[in-house]
């Protein structure tokens, strides 16, 4: 006879086991272990750390190479998201993802499940969120980012989950909001039937909801520990966080075994300290993350500052900073696969300022539509009167670090500013990027060209404006953007506008379709010899071609002109992981910058 189970634990509510996730060559997860009882668990880390990919995996949303995920010891990986969903996990989004047309009453009657018995239901929400209620008439695209969310979490709550994922729900909302937010997390976790699994970037409100917190770094849960520990311990926050100093190196505690960091390679070839023969070249070795501080960004220090932003020494004397002597005949570090492989894809992101140039951007997207190009139209106006988008102006703003208030204001200067700032945020997040176009005049070419900027070296960037016959320095900076000169002013479809809009749109056609295919860019890669920077100015040609030459063979030399902006575009490459070492054999942009010269990088 069988012996009773009375005794013996419950299931965890959530149990992630061994977990992978790949964007192309880009091992964003990697292999994370996790369990979820019942009650709520915060995961905190830095930006770019796996925490989204973590949620969008659990809901299947992101396909997974290995691992374990069980809900109510249930094994739902592999599942469609829609069967994850009827199982009973709720998912509030980052960037809440309203539909922009729909109505309050409209999302909720979508949302709610007829028939079924459940807590939550339609008039439950607007007794919790009064706001709701007295907007339910309004659409999604007129709603604050507070009600917004307010909104998103509604639509979860309306399925009665047993579980509800959370990424960043505090994300750009005000104080009062915040708190709001905070005592329905409380309620929720007070039934002992629910479990929330809360992703956070507020640490206050991680530490303040939840009993244990998860750190991720680097694809990984570093470590799992109490969440009143993790509030009292601000050096543990500094170290793994970044709270507090902003843009300092992280001085992650190794490993037992001595290896590295996961998804870090910080390392120098020093000069040999003594004996014959010559000296090895100083080389810096580049972050394998393209959103991780250079060396030495935040330690500035005596002496004249380099292109690296901090006094010209070697690494071995920075504090806290690893280092190791390699061989003269030892090879360069690999080539390595950058992380932003899984931005990219076959979409053509057609962004700017809908309340002015609407039609005209508009008219670019049936073009590339026309051509057979996918596209996502993105709204970076500041008066909240865009035309209807795939992705609206609420949505790129919230993504400022002060919230959408940052943007929609009264200064129309300050207020472009800001959507700048966060539009280069928000692209850093997208994925399946084809390529971007714009159109637009001086004040839409400053908002728009930072975000180009963002994106690889390689994905198409157009921007159609009235000032690509002038100075486009500012604008395109170290990036790959093409600019193409409008001629008449952008304002309605005429005789010249339409052929030149129609000119960019197939440009960018054509880019998109002749791109390397993932498959190809994985094969290039593996075949790919480790990338070697190298500066050069008239001068310095005959040495650095003499130095290809010896190098070609088991290098792939990548010259770049010391004009300032070729220092900034090889600082771009190297942040981007696709440079594994560099030899300045050119010092007139750290000359001209030390005594105030024209070819001066940064």
């Amino acid at each position: 006879m069988a012996e009773p189970v009375t005794g013996r634990e419950p299931a965890p509510m959530l149990a992630i086991r061994d977990l992978h996730v790949y964007y192309g060559e880009s091992h964003a997860i990697q292999g994370v272990n996790l369990t979820l009882p019942h009650g709520i668990v915060s995961v905190v880390g830095r930006n770019g750390m796996g925490k989204t990919t973590l949620c969008n995996a659990i809901m299947g949303l992101v396909p997974t190479r290995g691992g374990s995920i069980r809900f109510n010891n249930r094994e739902i990986r592999g599942r469609s998201p829609n069967q994850i969903a009827n199982l009973g996990i709720g998912y509030v989004p980052q960037g809440r993802r309203i539909f922009p047309s729909l109505t309050v009453d409209e999302h909720l009657r979508l949302a709610a499940r007829d028939g079924e018995d459940g807590s939550w239901n339609i008039e439950r929400i607007y007794s919790t969120f009064p706001r709701l209620a007295e907007r339910r008439g309004n659409g999604g695209s007129q709603l604050s980012g507070g009600e917004q969310q307010m909104l998103a979490i509604s639509r979860a709550l309306l399925g009665n989950p047993h579980l509800l994922i959370m990424d960043e729900p505090t994300e750009g909302l005000a104080p009062v909001i915040v708190q709001l937010v905070e005592r329905m997390l409380r309620e929720i976790a007070a039934d002992g039937d629910f479990a929330v699994l809360l992703v956070e970037q507020n640490i206050g409100v991680a530490t303040e909801v939840a009993e244990q917190v998860a750190i991720m770094v680097n694809g990984r849960i570093n470590r799992v520990m109490p969440a009143a520990e993790l509030a009292a311990d601000r050096d543990l926050q500094q170290r793994l966080l970044g709270v507090g100093r902003h843009g300092e190196p992280e001085t992650e505690t190794a490993p037992e075994d001595g290896t590295a960091p996961p998804g870090r390679t910080v390392g120098a070839i020093e000069e040999p300290a003594a004996g014959p023969g010559p000296a090895a070249a100083r080389v810096f070795a580049a972050p394998v993350r393209a959103d991780s501080p250079r060396p030495g960004a935040a330690t500035r220090g005596q002496g004249a500052p380099t292109r690296w932003g901090t006094a010209f020494e070697p690494l071995s004397t920075r504090a806290g900073t690893a280092t190791r002597t390699v061989p003269r005949s030892a090879p360069l570090p690999a080539a390595r696969p950058r992380l932003v492989a899984e931005q990219l894809g076959r979409t053509a992101l057609v962004a700017g300022t809908f309340d002015t140039k609407g039609p005209e951007l508009l008219f670019i997207r049936d073009r590339l539509r026309e051509h057979g190009i996918a596209t996502r139209t993105v709204d970076l106006s500041t008066t909240r009167h865009g035309a209807h988008t795939d992705v609206s102006a609420t949505e790129v703003a919230s993504c400022h670090p002060r919230g959408s208030r940052a943007v929609f204001g009264d200064d129309r200067g300050a207020a472009v500013t800001a959507m700048s700032e966060a539009f280069e945020i928000w692209v850093t997040r997208q994925r399946d990027v084809g390529g971007m176009i714009s159109a637009a005049g001086s004040g839409g070419t400053a908002l728009v060209s930072p975000g180009m900027r963002a994106l690889p070296v390689g994905v198409p960037k157009l921007i159609i404006s009235t000032v690509a016959s002038g100075d486009v320095g500012p604008y395109v900076g170290p990036a790959d953007i093409m600019m193409m000169y409008s001629v008449a002013d952008i304002q309605g479809i005429n005789s010249v506008t339409e052929t030149i809009l129609a000119n960019g749109a197939a440009a960018l056609a054509g880019m998109i379709a002749a791109a390397p295919s993932a498959e190809q860019r994985r094969a290039r890669r593996a075949a790919a010899k480790p990338a070697l920077g190298i500066t050069m100015f008239g001068v310095t040609t005959p040495c650095v071609q003499g130095v290809v030459r010896r190098l070609r063979s088991e290098l792939d030399c990548l010259v770049f002109h010391a004009t300032g902006v070729g220092g900034r575009s090889m600082e771009k490459l190297v942040d981007a992981g696709d440079i594994a070492a560099v030899m300045d054999l050119t010092t007139t942009e750290l000359a001209d910058r030390q005594v105030g010269g024209v070819f001066a990088a940064d």
